[in-house]
């Protein structure tokens, strides 16, 4: 039985045990979804990549992205993490001098990697965001948002920032907190949530608690992701998130025109730190593009025989 390979990678981190870890199984060719769902669950990572031939054959791979309980259309640390797989696998085109162009074809659409190597630093992976955020209407008051996340209601907000929700093809409720204090006591009650996130069809808009205080002072937000219903009590780095996050960033704090770069850190109540790397262009006042950046580290691989 030679099974399929398969690696595990931690992503947005540059040393293994921290960050968050991404199964990738390879040649996925002939596995449908509910086979692909049911490997995903038995890994119970937050997410699993299933890589298979793509559609064109100018790509480099065709990538499904499952959670424990459902698929999603696009995350951002699965697409750190394969991109970075595959690249030191040998992938990419116009390779040059430690660094490569992987394109992937994800459920969302194309999505664009630019994956280098330093001298003695793990390999680093970026990509174009293949949507920009988009604002979900929000009607919960910011009283039941407090509840849902075990808080106070003088806990929710700072500065002008105030609980909103975005998608960048994956929904979620940012919700901004006083500080480190107020971020390190919440804990997510699976059922108030329901009565907090907006209709984003298929998909429950997760929980995204933010502040500008930091544990480090080089990076610009603290962060913590729930999503309780999709199998995932905490996430300890969430790409995605950072992607919605990004609209909240433009609404709120205004950037200038030109490029911006946000390091945003994650998962230290966990014991897992993360740092992601979000860069916002602005021009005329509107964000013209956004990027997701981080570095990632194998830390297994194997053989799955089912």
């Amino acid at each position: 039985m030679q099974g399929r390979r398969y690696e595990v990678y931690d992503v947005f981190t540059d040393r293994a045990l921290a960050g968050n870890p991404l199964a990738i199984v390879h040649d996925a060719d002939g596995l449908d979804g509910q086979a692909m769902q049911r490997i995903a669950a038995e890994f119970n990572l937050s997410e699993t990549v299933f890589l298979a031939a793509p559609e064109n054959p100018a790509h480099t791979a065709a990538v499904r992205i499952f959670t424990p309980k459902s698929e999603l259309p696009f995350a951002g640390h699965p697409t750190v993490g394969t991109a970075v797989a595959l690249f030191e696998r040998g992938a990419g085109r116009e390779r040059t001098a430690g660094n490569a162009i992987l394109v992937l074809e994800e459920k969302i659409g194309i999505v664009r990697c630019a994956v280098s190597e330093g001298e003695g630093a793990p390999t680093f992976a970026e990509f174009d965001l293949p949507r920009l955020p988009e604002r979900i209407s929000l009607a919960a008051e910011p009283e039941l948002i407090a509840a849902a996340l075990g808080l106070d209601a003088a806990d929710i907000g700072f500065e002008n920032h105030r609980p909103s929700a975005w998608t960048a093809g994956v929904p979620y409720v940012c919700v901004p907190v006083a500080g480190l204090d107020a971020a390190a006591r919440a804990r997510v009650n699976a059922d108030l949530w329901l009565d907090v996130a907006p209709p984003a069809g298929a998909i429950i808009a997760s929980a995204y608690v933010y502040c500008r205080e930091t544990e480090n002072e080089e990076n610009a937000f603290h962060a913590r992701m729930f999503a309780p219903h999709d199998g995932i009590p905490e996430d300890p780095a969430t790409g995605s998130a950072a992607a919605a996050f990004a609209g909240a960033i433009v609404a709120f704090d205004a950037p200038v025109d030109g490029p911006g770069r946000h390091w945003i850190e994650q998962g230290i109540e966990m014991g897992r730190p993360s740092a992601i790397r979000l860069e916002i262009d602005m021009a005329a006042g509107k964000p013209s593009a956004m990027r997701i950046g981080g570095h990632a580290v194998k830390v297994a691989e194997g053989r799955l025989f089912a």
